[in-house]
């Protein structure tokens, strides 16, 4: 273990409260309406204070200035030979599908790996155009499709590609009988292409037996022989047996939209500049590449790309956070950053999750927004309010720049909390004898009323170049006993 690492090593601090490696690696949330100075202060405080530290990290782009804000931070604190800047056109390139296949960390097999990424960055688009994730059945035909069209280009082929994926989808057997053209088509070349594996696998299986032995076996014995002895012959069934038997009967209206979200998708990362960085490419650097201290910025901006870009920040940011979480503490303590800007586009359903094992693996999460209703439009879907609050609960440490959305500065309010103040009355009695008298009690009120967060200085000339917040602590007090404390950070 690296003591420069230890958990209680202290970042820089917050008034006179240290913020430690703990603190980071229990995540922090950032918000504050457009000028409210998030970017220049309170965001760029901790980017430079995790570069100083020697995290490293994961770098997701909403808009196309970000590259040259983290190449001038990486400047600053003398990290630039550690930026690794994934962008059209640049140096790196990273197979996705080549690096899931060979995971030694997962207990999943390549087939369960890929599908999972593919079912994960697709379900983050459908969350954001139709809310259709919290139906069971779309879900669940979808996750069918994905894992049946991979499982077959691999027991074909034994490699993959985004094209083939695509083909093999796009052919698959519809509820009208096959002519003589579909036999040539990409789903039924490769099944005779897993048919020929099988072949070859019972050829040698034959070649151990007594002579004649599987000839005397009727068909249904055959059968039973080889799913039971060839291991191949068992996963072509079952793929088989969800085309043939359940997708093609699908109505062709239900079909068209399972098959328009796949297709989609597939047809996006084989078009430029997708395809070039994350399909077609041998790679020259993977995610694990960060716990060397490597900073990895996908300079694919969403502004820019728009869905392409969404696409593949959320394909690699999920296998990053998949990688980040198999590494053994014991032999690699060093933390991690994952920083998202606009992180409203870069939301994925297993964000909750990866966060609450965060801290054990030293992942410190930057989530930077400028309100409440971003999330709510991101993540959509049923119960999206309390998706978003149960997501944002999970990050320890939240900071509250300006803001002038109301229901953004009603959750910080509500979130820091009431008092109770005591309330002074005085009365006063002229007449003959002049009589004064007080009284004291206590009434509950909120410590921070949500009107005051509009009123946070937001840096420029006017105020000094000082940016205020309220931060939130998690499990830590400040020297005035309380959770909060307004922190001032210069532009």
């Amino acid at each position: 273990m690296n003591e420069h690492f230890s958990l209680d090593t202290c970042l820089f601090r917050m008034g006179d409260t240290p913020w430690t490696i703990r603190q980071a690696v229990e995540g922090v949330s950032i918000m504050g309406s457009i000028g409210a100075g998030k970017s220049s202060g309170s965001a760029r405080f901790i980017a430079l204070k995790f570069l100083q530290a020697g995290f490293g990290g994961l770098v997701l782009c909403a808009k196309p200035d970000e590259a040259g804000t983290w190449r001038n931070y990486c400047y600053q604190t003398g990290r630039l030979e550690d930026l690794i800047v994934v962008e059209p056109d640049g140096e790196y390139h990273f197979n996705f599908l080549g690096h899931e296949a060979q995971r030694k960390a997962s207990k999943l097999g390549a087939t369960q790996n890929i599908a999972q990424v593919l079912k994960t960055v697709i379900r983050s688009g459908q969350e954001k155009a139709t809310g259709k994730s919290d139906d069971v059945f779309w879900e669940s035909a979808l996750d069918m499709l994905i894992h049946n069209v991979v499982e077959l280009c691999l027991i074909a082929y034994d490699t993959l590609s985004v094209e083939r994926l695509y083909d093999i989808a796009a052919s698959a057997p519809k509820k009208e009988s096959d002519s003589a053209k579909d036999k040539d088509s990409a789903f039924h070349l490769a099944m005779r292409a897993a048919q020929a594996h099988i072949n070859e696998a019972l050829k040698a299986l034959k070649n151990d037996m007594p002579a004649g032995e599987l000839e005397r076996m009727n068909k249904k014995e055959y059968e039973s022989f080889i799913l039971k002895h060839v291991p191949l012959a068992q996963r072509l069934k079952r793929v088989d047996d969800f085309f043939i038997g359940h997708y093609r009967s699908l109505s062709e209206k239900t079909r068209s939209i399972i098959d328009f979200y796949l297709s989609g998708f597939l047809f996006v990362l084989s078009n430029e500049p997708v395809r070039s960085l994350f399909c077609n490419e041998t790679s020259n650097f993977t995610p694990e590449d960060s716990l060397k201290g490597k900073i990895i910025l996908l300079n694919i901006p969403v502004k820019t790309f728009h869905k392409a870009g969404h696409y593949c920040q959320i394909l690699f940011k999920f296998i990053w956070q998949r990688a980040m979480e198999s590494r053994d503490i014991a032999e690699n303590d060093r933390p991690v950053f994952l920083w998202a800007d606009e992180a409203q586009h870069f939301l994925h359903e297993y964000d909750s999750e990866f966060q609450a094992t965060a801290r054990s693996s030293r992942i410190a999460t930057v989530y930077i927004s400028q309100n409440l209703p971003n999330y709510y439009a991101s993540m959509g879907g049923e119960r999206f309010e309390h998706r978003v609050k149960s997501f944002l609960g999970t990050l320890g440490t939240k900071i509250f720049h300006a803001n002038a959305d109301i229901e953004t500065n009603r959750y910080a309010s509500e979130l820091i909390g009431d008092a109770y103040i005591e309330d002074v009355s005085v009365s006063q009695n002229i007449g003959e004898n002049t009589n004064l008298g007080s009284a004291k009690s206590y009434k509950l009120e909120r410590m921070v009323r949500p009107e005051d967060f509009v009123r946070l200085k937001n840096g420029s000339v006017d105020n000094s170049h000082l940016i205020e917040a309220l931060v939130h602590l998690q499990s830590r007090t400040f020297s005035s006993g309380w959770n909060h404390e307004r922190i001032t950070f210069r532009q």
